[in-house]
């Protein structure tokens, strides 16, 4: 460094960013496959319902389990 460049600030407060998840492409796919479903196949509406509502399930979960580990501060 030299003299002239100006002092950095502490560190501060970590940024918390979520892990690489699967979870909002298969939520997508869930939802096209239920509208799909809707104008074509019966069994499309309630594969598209079960992967969607089993992912959003799982989203949550997954999300509550990381909140739950950050620090209380």
């Amino acid at each position: 460094m030299s003299p002239l460049d100006p002092e950095v600030p502490p560190v501060g407060e970590e940024i918390h960013l979520p892990g690489p998840t699967v979870l909002p492409v298969l939520t997508a796919v869930g939802l096209t496959l239920l509208l799909i479903g809707f104008t074509t196949f019966i069994e499309l509406t309630v594969a598209g319902a079960l992967l969607t509502i089993g992912c959003i399930v799982r989203w949550i979960k997954d999300t509550r389990a990381e909140v739950d580990e950050l620090p209380l501060d």
